[in-house]
């Protein structure tokens, strides 16, 4: 078969197949178009309009609006089978399921971490920054907000997780005027079960940053009078701030190194959960929650869905879970990482979570949304 003869055809599976023709003898569109145009303009010159003190652009164009139209449709294909043929050759084999094959998701809860706050050695506000960062988040997550949705805040009972709150607030608020929605939008509520991790001190169990002042008071005064060994609360609270101050990762140190006066990862977690189907059994029509508390309880809930520690997370930085119908299944997402997890039923939590303060309520209240 010689280059002529087999131009347009293919051999399959011992058969000639002849496929569809692509070369085209007219000229390409936009050549046409060039030369219809000169074509005209040597007909019929262009006649530049009297000067009356009009710009001379704005009476060309006034002239070009006034011509008739020289531009003809395109030319068609003369082999509309072989077009046909070729459109389905490359059609995507990508299978997009119908409107009705969605997810049923019943809530979706936006974990939003504090915006920048005045530091860490105690419970403080937020900074400026750390304001208009969390204003400006509640901005950006309104866009998602449909219309006649019910919305909650919560947030840890810390100073810098409620002030962003109630700017996070704010911004939805705005938000939602600027786009001409409506949505019902209660709190921000505390809630005990989205606290930070807790460090067990001679007090009793504090937030890290509550423990601060205590911790500096007693390691001063062990230093100055020599009192003997130290407690060892505060051995860990040194090496936790230390791994601080040295530039290190707290966090990581915290969900790598077993300590024993620190609120283990694991029990975050479940404590999360539990907080989860406490709001939701308290609003059962809430569409949407917005949850602001720290980067310890978001870290921890993010590795322990994604099965890696996917780093700190940045300041009103976002997890997000989708809890589907009978809250048995969710999806969690982190920084463009998506994976579908078995919410921890509360018939299987561990005995020694079980023992602590409000996880029996949690446990009703999971054991009731289940049966719903």
């Amino acid at each position: 078969m010689d280059g002529t003869e087999g131009r347009g055809t293919e051999e399959r599976e011992g058969r000639e197949v002849r496929l569809p023709r692509t070369e085209r003898h007219d000229a390409p569109l936009y050549l046409a178009r060039y030369l219809e145009r000169r074509a005209r303009e040597r007909e019929a010159p262009q006649e530049i309009p009297e000067e009356d003190g009009t710009p001379l652009y704005l009476r060309r164009f006034r002239a070009k609006q006034n011509r008739p139209p020289t531009v003809e449709p395109p030319p068609a294909w003369s082999e509309v089978r072989g077009t046909e043929a070729w459109a389905r050759t490359i059609k995507t084999k990508e299978i997009v399921p119908p409107p009705e094959a969605k997810d049923d998701f019943v809530a979706e809860i936006h974990i939003v971490r504090h915006g920048e706050t005045q530091g860490y050695s105690v419970d403080g506000g937020l900074t400026p920054m750390g304001s208009w960062q969390s204003h400006r988040r509640g901005y950006e997550l309104s866009k998602g907000v449909r219309d006649g949705e019910r919305v909650v805040i919560v947030c840890a009972p810390t100073a810098r997780a409620t002030q962003t709150a109630e700017h996070l607030r704010r911004g939805i608020e705005d938000g939602l005027v600027l786009w001409g929605r409506s949505a019902e939008v209660a709190g921000p509520i505390p809630v005990e079960e989205f606290r930070n991790f807790q460090v067990w001190t001679r007090d009793g169990p504090k937030d890290p940053t509550q423990a601060f002042r205590e911790y500096h008071a007693t390691l001063e005064r062990y230093e100055r009078v020599a009192l003997g060994d130290r407690p060892l609360w505060l051995v860990e609270m040194d090496r936790f701030w230390r791994t601080q101050q040295g530039g290190g990762d707290p966090i990581h140190f915290w969900m790598t190194v077993p300590l024993l006066h620190f609120e283990p990862p694991a029990q975050v977690v479940l404590r999360l959960w539990a907080g989860f189907a406490r709001v939701l059994d308290e609003h059962p029509d809430a569409d949407r929650v917005f949850c602001t508390t720290h980067s310890g309880p978001m870290r921890a809930l993010a590795t322990w869905a994604l099965g890696h520690d996917p780093g700190e997370p940045y300041n009103v930085e976002e997890v997000r879970v989708k809890l589907r119908r009978g809250r048995k299944e969710a999806l969690v997402t982190f920084r463009n990482r998506s994976q579908e997890v078995h919410v921890p039923p509360p018939s299987e939590w561990p005995e020694w979570w079980l023992a602590t303060v409000g996880a029996l309520a949690a446990v009703d209240a999971g054991v009731d949304a289940g049966e719903r």
